[in-house]
């Protein structure tokens, strides 16, 4: 199974976790600190290393966070784990994020996310936010026996294939096609023009095919829409094999496979993930202000910024 690939069994990962409430049906790391990246973000050890934590009680979880990790979060300890579980939950993209921690002589970001919302992204694309980090090569470090969980996760996955043939001519090799996968959930996400480096995507898709490979390859073999040539790492499509899904139920991949008879297809689709991820990039960011604090908020920026303007200069140098 693709998820499979997923999955790390990394002791320092593990040894950060247990600074934190056990109770989490996953946990992963992503991100730069984890897998390397071209450009700015090259160097590893300097930075922040990101995790997101799903849980199935948020209350719970962060009642208990609070009492282990008070100083992690901003003003709004004071108002208790209920406020802060409902500040998670309805606003943004549904995670609440702490940054600029200090654990295990690491720098650490940790974001926090109901299972159940989790699973809402990952099979629907409502906000395409964590499920859009996990399209990505991701470390997993926990990860429990809930099947609804773990098949919603190998669904995202494969969903973010077909949206990807969808913006593909007919024949392309496995880094166009993995360039697209990466690119999804950056689609009109607005910290693309201001904060993040605008080559981000071919930054985390180039020095990574491999782990792309492991994660898509099973997906790619099985899918009967392509012809994968593993040797020459080139794919060809089939059109004759989309064809109209049964159901009224549908998920995101039987809608993008409908969508395929449709011959601007591929403007359809990215307009379509625009939409999706601008409202909720912009909603996440903005609370971000309050779930980190203003002081948190300043650095944290600041932060990006440099990561930017190095990504400019590399570019005009």
């Amino acid at each position: 199974m693709a998820l499979q690939a997923l999955q790390s069994s990394g002791v320092a990962f593990r040894k950060i976790l247990s600074h934190f409430p056990e109770e989490l049906s996953l946990a992963f790391a992503y991100g730069s600190g984890v897998y390397r990246q071209a450009g700015p973000s090259a160097d590893q050890k300097n930075t922040m290393l990101d995790f997101v934590f799903t849980v199935d009680d948020p209350v719970a979880w962060h009642s208990k966070n609070l009492k282990k990790n008070q100083s992690h979060y901003s003003f709004l300890k004071i108002l208790g784990p209920r406020i802060i579980t409902l500040v998670q939950n309805n606003y943004g993209a549904g995670v609440y994020y702490n940054p600029l921690i200090m654990c295990d002589g690491r720098l650490i970001k940790y974001g926090v996310i109901s299972t159940s919302i989790l699973i809402e992204d990952l099979l629907n694309w409502n906000n395409l936010y964590i499920a859009g980090r996990l399209q990505k090569p991701v470390k997993i470090v926990a990860l429990n026996e809930n099947v609804t969980l773990r098949s919603a996760l190998d669904k995202n996955l494969k969903s973010a294939v077909t949206a990807a043939f969808l913006m593909l001519p007919e024949s392309f090799s496995e880094e166009e096609l993995f360039i697209e996968i990466a690119g999804l959930s950056y689609s009109g996400d607005f910290r693309m023009v201001l904060g993040e480096d605008k080559k981000k995507v071919l930054n985390i898709v180039k020095p990574n095919v491999e782990h792309f490979r492991e994660l898509y390859g099973s997906i790619l073999q099985e899918n009967p829409q392509v012809v994968y040539k593993t040797q020459q790492g080139q794919l060809e499509q089939q059109i004759s094999h989309i064809m109209d899904p049964p159901g009224k139920n549908r998920d995101v991949e039987e809608t993008l496979l409908q969508l395929a008879h449709d011959l601007d297809c591929g403007e359809v689709v990215r307009l379509g993930l625009s939409s999706i991820v601008r409202p909720s990039s912009m909603r996440q960011s903005t609370k971000g202000i309050f779930t980190a604090g203003m002081k948190k908020s300043v650095v944290y920026s600041s932060l990006k910024l440099q990561k930017m303007w190095k990504g400019w200069l590399s570019k005009t140098s």
